[in-house]
Parts: C-alpha cells; structure tokens; sequence
C-alpha cells in the first residue's frame, strides 16, 4: 500500500491483456512491448529499404528526388506523431492513476485533433511545395521528379496523421501487438505493389507513392475497425457531444508539441545536411546519403520499437507514483538498446559491400558504389551511442516532461550533428565525409549528456514519490 492507500503493485484483471502487462514487471513490460513494436518497425523500414531498391532503379536522379522530399513529409508527419506520442503517454500515465475516463478523452480529443491539422496541413503544402524544393537547390530532373512523388503523398496527408494517432493511442495501452499488425499489413502490400506500380504500370516515381498512399489506407481501415466497430481495446473514442477538455488537451500538448518538434528537428537537421551534402558531393552524395541512411534507419528499428514502449512503461510507473519501477524500466532499456546497438554496428561494418550492392546494382548507380561502402561503415558506428539519449528521451515523454525530451532531441540533431558536420567539411575541409562523421560525433557527445540528465531526474523522482 503507498500513502494514499492505494495498492500499487496489485494489476486489475478486468482490463486488457495489454494493460495488465503495462502495470506488471517493468523489465518484463518492456520486452513484451518492444517485440511487437520491433517486428512492425522491422518490416515498415523493410519496406522503406525495398522502395529505396526499385527506385534505385530508376536512377540516381528518382533516389534523390525521394530523398529530398522526405524530410519535408517529416516535418508534416512529425505533428501527428507528436500528438500520438502525447496521447500515448496521457494514456499510460491515466492507466497508472487507474483513471479510465481520461483514457478515453484523451484517445477523443487526439484522433479529432490530427484529421483537422492534416486537412490544413495538405491545403497548404501543395501550395508551397515547389518553392521549398526549388529553395534547397533541386532543379531540373529531380526537382520534377520530386514534384511528381510528393504532391501524391501530400494529398493524403490526413491519412497519415489518423494512422500515426490511432497506433499511439494503442501504443498508450500496451497493446502493441494490433498496431504491429496494421504496420506489418501495411508494409508488406507497398513491397508487393512497388514493383507493380513503378515497373508493371510504367508509373515509374508515381508508382512509388501510389503504393505507399494504398498501404496506408489499408492499415487505417483495420485500426478503425478496432478502434470504432470491434471496440475491444481498452479505451473508447467517443464522439457523440465531443468537447475539448482543455486540462486533457494541455496534457496531450505538453508532450505532443515538444515530441513533435523533435522529429521536427531531426528533418531540419536532414534538411541542413543536405544542403552541406549537394554542396560537397552534388546528387552524387545526396543518393549516397539517402541510401546509407536508410540502412542505418534500419538498425534503429529495434531502438524505436524499444524507445515506444520505454514512452508506456514508464508513463504507467509515473501515474502509479513507483519510482523503482521507472527506473527499471530505463536502465533495462537502454542496457538491452545498447546490445542490440552493437550487433548491429558490427553486422553492418562486415557486410556493407553486400548491402551497397542493393543500391547499386543499375549502371547509372554504380557510380556510388565504394562512396557507399565507406559512408556505411563509418555512419554505423552511429548506432550504439543511440539508446541513451533516444530511451532518455522517451522516458521524459513518459513521465509528461516533453521540454526535456526536446532539448535532448534539438542538442543532439540540430546543435550537435550540424556543428560537428560544417566544422569536419567546411572548416577542417575533409570533404563530404566530414558529414558522416560529424553526425556519429554529434550523436555520441548528446547521447552521453542526455543519460546523465535522466538519471538525475530519475533520482530526484524517487525521493519525491518516497515522500508523497
């Protein structure tokens, strides 16, 4: 019992599977949370890395097209990624307090809230779009190309922010497994229809998003059933005489807002690199980026599925008012992160001519070839340093302190990452690998600060609890 009477190791029963993992072992949580959440990431970057593939065929020219419209969709995507992150801790945090209504509310007001912004969103990016592609030196061919693609993606855009809610709102209760599911489905249909479209209908770059516009709505389709007909989860959005609750919409925005603009600034920093990258290396060093880095995304897949529910676990433990249960649940993420890290380093390091050769395998891309081995090895050492700052980050969001979360976030890309990459290419003039390297630097000096902030924190939180 803590002194408010409440037994706080004691798990409902009659609530989900989910949930009743949420409240449980913290280590436990964490691992039975993250496989799901890893297996969807695994096969949507999977995907991600397929697309890059057929595209590669196209040319140099199609794989840098996407490649400079993506951190752009970023910035857009990133809203609706924020107010599921701020609804999944709101979630959590309400199941902790055992406080289903709020649950409820919060899953409402944040599905309401991101169809609306992705319908001004979409009005206004088509508008602008040429503009902020032709701003950052895209011309010609590509800057076409990149027209094509983006104005079929932005016009769904509210498809999207409904998607990237309604997973964070099951993400909110632990249950990980059907979010994994409509990723998986998702993912694996833009791999089979990718090849059909760009190459089978001659749609070429078109194709390329017409496959990935038709994956999503079909992930929307099953959450919906769900969320709004099956209603078996553990919250209920109800939209019947709907108003903001402007206590839960704060909530929801505290964590939403920072978490957004830390994508935000992970797409500003993509978006800077770029600009150094063309100047240093043209399209040449742009497709070498935008290849390399999806392999490198690729290893973080396991990190964010663990990041995901290092964001539950934790927010659950803070509503519970359990200062060793958070604590757990942070170190035992990043411990396990830290492994998985590694392995992948390594994994990367000995076979990144097999994995370039993916990317290379047209004559127009072969160019790239021994660029994108070097730019490989040097970008995985990367991935290690990852968990302490990303879990750190995620265990802020958790416990609804997402101004911290940011301020890892804008240190680690925008302060870190840029600085170290002009000062390696333009000051001590290494060239464009002086890009590689200054994001593994920026990366490792962030990641070491942003630990020993969260443990602090962590620290002061238990004191506190043990006193409430």
């Amino acid at each position: 019992m803590d002194r408010r009477g409440k037994n706080v190791d004691k798990v409902p029963t009659s609530v989900t599977k989910g949930v009743q993992i949420l409240l449980g072992n913290p280590k436990k949580a964490i691992v039975k949370l993250s496989l799901p959440l890893m297996t969807a990431m695994f096969v949507q970057t999977l995907y991600n890395l397929v697309d890059g593939i057929w595209v590669a065929g196209l040319g140099p020219n199609s794989l840098a097209a996407i490649g400079l419209f993506f951190p752009i969709f970023m910035i857009i995507i990133s809203l609706a990624s924020g107010i599921g992150v701020g609804a999944s801790s709101v979630i959590s945090r309400k199941i902790g307090e055992r406080n289903k209504k709020e649950a409820d509310d919060a899953a409402t007001q944040a599905v309401t809230l991101s169809i609306s912004i992705g319908i001004v969103s979409t009005v206004i990016s088509l508008f602008i779009i040429r503009s902020i592609l032709e701003s950052i030196g895209t011309k010609g061919e590509t800057l076409e190309l990149s027209l094509k693609y983006s104005r079929i993606i932005l016009f769904f855009i509210p498809l999207f922010m409904f998607n990237n809610v309604a997973n964070g709102i099951l993400r909110g209760e632990g249950d990980t497994k059907r979010s994994m599911y409509a990723m998986t489905l998702g993912s694996i249909l833009n791999m089979a229809l990718d090849p059909l479209f760009i190459y089978g209908l001659g749609l070429g770059i078109s194709g390329a998003a017409y496959a990935t516009v038709i994956s999503v709505a079909t992930s929307a389709i099953f959450i919906s059933y769900w969320l709004f007909f099956k209603k078996d989860t553990y919250v209920s959005l109800k939209f019947r005489g709907f108003r903001y609750d402007s206590k839960i919409l704060v909530d929801i925005l505290k964590v939403g807002i920072p978490a957004s603009l830390s994508q935000i600034s992970m797409s500003i920093a993509i978006f800077i690199l770029n600009v150094f990258i063309v100047k240093a290396g043209g399209d040449n060093g742009v497709a070498i980026f935008t290849s390399s880095w999806r392999i490198i995304n690729f290893g973080t897949v396991p990190l964010i599925g663990i990041a995901m529910a290092v964001t539950s676990v934790t927010g659950a433990a803070y509503g519970e008012r359990n200062g060793k249960r958070l604590e757990e649940a942070h170190l035992f993420a990043i411990k396990f992160g830290f492994f998985i890290g590694l392995s992948v380093m390594l994994a990367i390091i000995f076979f990144a001519p097999q994995i370039a050769v993916a990317f290379t395998y047209s004559k127009a891309a072969s160019v790239i070839f021994e660029d994108l081995v070097r730019t490989l090895r040097i970008m995985s050492l990367f991935l290690p340093g990852v968990p302490f700052g990303m879990f750190t980050s995620s265990m802020f969001q958790g416990i609804g302190q997402g101004g911290k979360s940011l301020t890892i976030s804008v240190m680690r890309t925008i302060v870190m990452q840029v600085f170290f990459s002009w000062l390696f290419t333009f000051i001590l003039k290494v060239g464009l690998k002086g890009v590689w390297w200054g994001v593994v630097t920026g990366n490792a000096t962030s990641s070491f600060m942003a630990f020993i902030w969260g443990r602090l924190t962590v620290k002061r939180l238990k004191e506190y609890f043990a006193r409430c």
